[in-house]
């Protein structure tokens, strides 16, 4: 529309035909938000007739008049029609049709108009900043005070299934909250009433969550229509992070009513006139963190009738807290600290009893410090959120990730759920304190496997998952596996501080391990070893018959082997049956020349495997040739390498020697190999041993999984022993910040054990 039809379309905006008005506005909603045209609109005296509409039509005319004025706001113009006596009327008037018109169109319209007043306050930096008129939260304050249902209303729309009235609803939201924190809006009104306002603010969000409003913001962000609503949700989660870091912010201080009353609470909910038993005398008791426990005396019974109250020398120890001034203990984590704490305790009183006094019963150093248990659970969640992130990095990181990448990565809808993460966080802290026998000096320790757990449980939640399936991932995980992913993230930090260190450090300490377990395996040749030997089969041929016939009668079921003390032969003999004592070399009358095998060959393999391993010299002079390679071959079948008996079979050349290098012809004088040895180990671990003993006695590397296993625990454990002699300023270039001094190692010595 062109503005020279400017006072042609205000006269039809003036008239008292229902139709011509209604034409009039709906063409003016699509033209407004032109600068230029509302610059005229509005030194025409448009700003008044649109106010009239709005004040008394109904149906799509004032449909349209309110998209309009929302239009006008949006390039942020028209802000006079708030002026003057009749502001609190307009503004009314649209609370009004929130409150009892159905119609989308209209609520949709309505919803824009106090989205832009409540977020036009200059203390959200938005609009001119000297703006007439009252503006945020102060503008709504009369109307809402006529109609005291109109945030439940508003939260109402949130569960509307038009998506656009959806997010004005949430932008309204989003603005009401942002102007409360800002100390502007309801600041204001604290302070006109000479309450704190800390305390003010805090009761509107708590007014709003009373409503319902995490609950249906939480169903939001898990729900499909999350595409259409992303940025005012995105939005309400940045603020969420604000109201946290406000919360932690508030120092908690006894001069103030609020906190102390919170402080009292928790300390009435702890039972303080209960008393554990002794167990060895029936004494009711009271236990003193400094000193042991004292009897109650018939005087402080007498007191205790006539009403007098004696001091408990562990008021504030006894429910966890380090000494008996908790306000300082809250320095840290703040008033969140404190909300967290007494929510947790109003919402489970009987059982934080029981724990009390179930703690009460053990010695001082073992109980498990509730309070302080509490508040860490307050921080690793803080920590887990980046509460402290700044509230527009979500916003750019959604606009640079697709819609699919973004949605997962960035809403966190359990930030809403917030309190019950805490009780469960503080659950498993409880439980992991019991399950792993900790101590006082452990409470870091705690801690940080809770911390482990919160980034495994609730880090790796999808958006879509359930809070109650987390609560119980949070209660049901493994400890064992907690530990595990505690040791790897431990190795990863070690990877990043000392990465090209630490790949030198494991690489010797393989040579190291290789080293020591192939002496170990040595060892255990020249120890030597009995095996077993199978009867000669029976033949149905006379002559093999005859044959087989001697070699039963000869037969000696037993075989002992040993390596000589030179390391160059293996001898054996043949025995009818076990010795009490293992004989020695003098008895065993054959003997194996070490550098005459040209092969090894077994079937030895990890329990449940099937294969054939093979090591064979290929061409080569002497056993440590560096040609000698190692091959696997699978079984012919299941059955074969299930019934097969293990055994270790040694070949050699016939002419007993080692082949010499071919230097031409035809191939037809090649020397074959024929086994000299067999032997049948009793179990897997024996053959094991012998197997990789022997190659690693040819210098060959060890091929069964038992000896690499071997030398794999022994690496490892080898790296963990080198960094207990690591340092803390080696770490950090000098001490940590906070950290105390070093204590010195002048005069110790080397003498401690690790433990397995």
């Amino acid at each position: 529309m062109d503005q020279a039809d400017i006072p042609a379309l205000l006269a039809r905006l003036a008239s008292d035909e229902d139709a011509a008005r209604k034409m009039a506005v709906f063409k003016l909603q699509s033209s407004i938000n032109d600068p230029a045209f509302a610059d005229v609109f509005i030194s025409s005296g448009g700003l008044v007739i649109l106010r009239r509409l709005i004040m008394s039509t109904t149906g799509n005319t004032l449909a349209y008049s309110l998209q309009s004025l929302s239009r006008l706001l949006e390039v942020d113009m028209g802000w006079d029609i708030f002026e003057g006596a009749a502001a609190g009327d307009l503004v009314e008037r649209v609370v009004q049709l929130i409150v009892t018109n159905p119609l989308v169109n209209i609520l949709r319209g309505a919803m824009a108009i106090l989205v832009a007043l409540v977020g036009h306050s200059p203390g959200n930096g938005r609009g001119p900043a000297r703006t007439p008129g009252p503006f945020g939260f102060r503008a709504l304050k009369p109307a809402v005070a006529v109609y005291p249902q109109f945030f439940e209303l508003v939260i109402v729309q949130l569960q509307s299934a038009d998506h656009a009235l959806c997010a004005n609803a949430l932008m309204l939201i989003n603005a009401l909250i942002r102007d409360a924190v800002s100390n502007d809006g309801i600041a204001a009104v604290a302070m006109s009433k000479g309450t704190g306002v800390g305390e003010e603010w805090s009761k509107f969000i708590k007014r709003l969550q009373d409503l319902g409003l995490i609950k249906a913001v939480y169903n939001l962000m898990q729900s499909s229509s999350l595409q259409d609503l992303a940025h005012p949700l995105l939005e309400f989660q940045s603020l969420t992070k604000v109201l946290l870091r406000r919360w932690r912010e508030v120092r908690v201080d006894l001069e103030r009513p609020e906190h102390r009353r919170a402080l009292k609470g928790l300390h009435l909910a702890s039972a303080p006139e209960r008393r554990h038993v002794n167990v060895g005398t029936g004494a009711a008791t009271t236990t003193a963190a400094t000193g042991p426990a004292t009897s109650i005396t018939a005087e402080d019974s007498e007191a205790a009738k006539k009403g007098s109250r004696r001091h408990n020398p562990e008021k504030w120890r006894r429910l966890g807290f380090e000494t008996e001034s908790p306000a300082i203990e809250f320095d840290v984590a703040g008033f969140l600290g404190m909300m967290d704490l007494t929510d947790y305790v109003r919402k489970n009183e009987d059982g934080f009893q029981k724990l009390l006094l179930e703690q009460s019963t053990k010695p001082l150093h073992e109980r498990c410090p509730v309070a302080r248990a509490s508040l860490a659970v307050t921080m690793i969640l803080y920590d887990h959120f980046e509460v402290d992130r700044s509230d527009t990095d979500d916003i750019r990181s959604y606009q640079t990730l697709d819609a699919a990448k973004a949605n997962d990565k960035l809403f966190r809808p359990l930030l809403l759920q917030w309190s019950r993460l805490h009780t469960a966080g503080l659950h498993a802290f409880f439980r992991m304190w019991k399950t792993t026998g900790a101590e006082r000096d452990d409470f870091d320790k705690v801690a940080e496997l809770v911390r482990i757990l919160v980034e495994q449980v609730v880090g790796q939640a999808s958006r879509t998952k359930d809070v109650l399936e987390v609560e119980d991932d949070l209660q049901e995980y493994d400890g064992g596996r907690l530990r595990e992913l505690q040791m790897d993230l431990l190795e990863l930090s070690f990877e990043d501080q000392w990465g090209s260190h630490l790949y030198q450090v494991r690489e010797e300490l393989k040579h190291e391990a290789l080293q020591f377990v192939k002496e170990q395996r040595i060892r255990c040749l020249l120890e030597g070893s009995w095996f077993t030997k199978p009867q000669p089969r029976s033949t149905t041929n006379y002559a093999q018959q005859q044959n087989s016939y001697q070699k039963r009668r000869l037969y000696q079921p037993w075989r002992f082997a040993k390596l000589s003390h030179n390391r160059r032969y293996l001898h054996y003999a043949d025995f009818p049956e076990q010795t009490a004592q293992d004989p020695g070399l003098e008895a065993l009358t054959e003997k194996v020349d070490l550098g005459t095998i040209s092969s090894v060959v077994s079937n030895v393999s990890a329990p449940g495997e099937a294969e054939t391993e093979i090591w064979s010299q290929n061409s080569s002079a002497t056993a440590s040739a560096s040609t000698a390679t190692y091959q696997k071959h699978a079984p012919t079948s299941a059955s074969t390498a299930t019934k097969a008996t293990t055994k270790i079979t040694i070949y050699s050349y016939s002419n007993g020697t080692a082949p010499a290098p071919v230097t031409g012809g035809t191939g037809g004088g090649e020397l074959k190999e024929h086994p000299i040895l067999t032997l049948f180990p009793l179990n897997h671990s024996l053959a094991s041993e012998w197997l990789d003993g022997l190659l690693m006695l040819l210098n060959q590397a060890p091929i069964t999984a038992e000896t690499n296993k071997l030398v794999t625990l022994v690496s490892e454990y080898g790296l963990k022993i080198r960094l207990l002699n690591v340092r803390l300023e080696t770490v950090h270039a000098g001490p940590a910040p906070g950290a105390g001094a070093v204590p010195s190692r002048e005069g110790l010595d080397e003498d401690y054990f690790y433990e397995i």
